[in-house]
């Protein structure tokens, strides 16, 4: 396998875009990486599109890939239709990874993009509900009652209260305030956090994810072949795992049993040759905010029910010892499904190279990006990535 470095990222800024499609929302993620990489759309040699439900969105089934990627300048290259939940960009990312470290091509463009702001606000929430089992959908359950039931599950074992749980939320707030590209820009208190609707207890308003709309794209190539290109800092990818939901009979947080969240860390670790004491700064899925605090744990960054202690002593704030979510995570930057993955990339980018601007984490030389996607009728999320990269 040969060693992938990323060249450049892009983003389209994460929000509410009525009037504007996938192609339109891809476009400026893509051009903005090709400009980036200092490349062209001829120098792709292969492409990834993730985009998770925008068949049930637009009605385009199939060939999202070629639909979005043709007109913004690409034709006549292998083109690969992902669709793994909110993994769908992660999972992306890593095919195009693959392809390259494979030795098949020495540049390519993985693109994450969803459009989910619709005038029909039930189409959206129909179409997200799809993403978890139907055994769950046909119950009513959606996202936020099972990240409710994860935070119970927390609480029950480490005594952790919902005013423990609303820090994760001011946290990265403020993170969101300092980042161009997120949806909300406004630092909230923990009173205002705690003061917001009750959506599913113990999650308030705003400590959960809002749908929008966005994209982000990154392009990749043989680190053998940077001598061929004028770039400014390329970034390599040390660790690229995925994995998916197993069977089981009770969840690892009533239980001693690992959670695949640490399973899937453990490949990536092994691959990049790593400890969770090497990640100096991460991204985390926190679709809740408080599900940040599991994470926090399962991926090593301390031991199991200190993350709340390792919150309040500010270790996971930008100036601490493992800064997580500089981004503003989900919550704060939006979370357009399909697109996700790469922000995550693309914030981890910006913090090696050292244009993260005010959200800057000082020296980072290596991140770490914990993406899934998708809930099984047992509990389990259905996609599982994490990536880690290094400078």
């Amino acid at each position: 396998m040969r060693e992938v470095a990323i060249l450049g990222v892009g983003m389209h800024p994460f929000g509410r875009y009525l009037d504007k499609s996938l192609t339109d929302l891809a476009h400026v993620a893509i051009w903005n990486a090709l400009k980036d990489a200092n490349v062209s759309a001829k120098d792709v040699q292969v492409a990834y599109l993730g985009n998770s439900i925008g068949g049930l969105i637009t009605g385009q089934e199939g060939i999202r890939a070629q639909t979005v990627l043709g007109p913004n300048g690409f034709g006549g290259i292998p083109m690969v239709n992902v669709e793994n939940a909110c993994a769908s960009a992660s999972t992306a990312f890593r095919g195009v990874w693959l392809e390259i470290a494979s030795g098949l091509y020495d540049m390519g463009l993985a693109v994450g993009v969803e459009k989910m702001h619709l005038e029909d606000k039930a189409r959206t929430i129909s179409a997200l509900i799809s993403v978890s089992q139907l055994e769950l959908s046909k119950l009513g359950m959606q996202f936020v009652g099972e990240g409710a039931m994860r935070c119970k599950r927390y609480m029950r074992r480490y005594g952790a209260t919902k005013e423990d749980l609303a820090l994760v939320a001011v946290k990265n707030s403020y993170n969101g305030s300092l980042n161009p590209y997120a949806f909300h820009r406004k630092p909230y208190t923990h009173e205002e956090i705690l003061k917001s609707p009750l959506m599913a207890d113990p999650l308030h308003l705003f400590m959960t994810s809002s749908i929008a709309d966005g994209a982000a794209a990154a392009i990749l190539c043989a680190k053998e072949t940077l001598k061929r290109y004028e770039t400014k800092h390329p970034i390599t990818v040390a660790g690229c795992a995925l994995s998916s939901g197993r069977c089981r009979e009770s969840d690892p947080l009533d239980t001693d049993e690992e959670s695949t969240i640490t399973l899937t860390a453990k490949v990536a670790y092994r691959q990049a040759g790593m400890e969770p004491k090497d990640i100096d700064v991460a991204e985390v899925h926190d679709a809740m905010s408080p599900i940040e605090l599991i994470s926090t744990e399962d991926l090593g960054f301390c031991g199991k029910g200190e993350a709340v202690q390792y919150l309040k002593k500010g270790k996971t704030q930008i100036s601490g010892d493992i800064p997580i979510n500089t981004s503003g995570g989900l919550c704060a930057r939006g979370h357009p499904v399909g697109a996700t993955g790469i922000a995550q990339i693309a914030e981890i980018v910006w913090q090696l190279r050292g244009e993260a601007g005010p959200r800057q984490v000082e020296d980072a030389k290596v991140g770490m990006c914990e993406d899934s996607g998708g809930v099984l009728f047992n509990g389990d999320n259905a996609a599982f990535t994490n990536i880690i990269l290094k400078r």
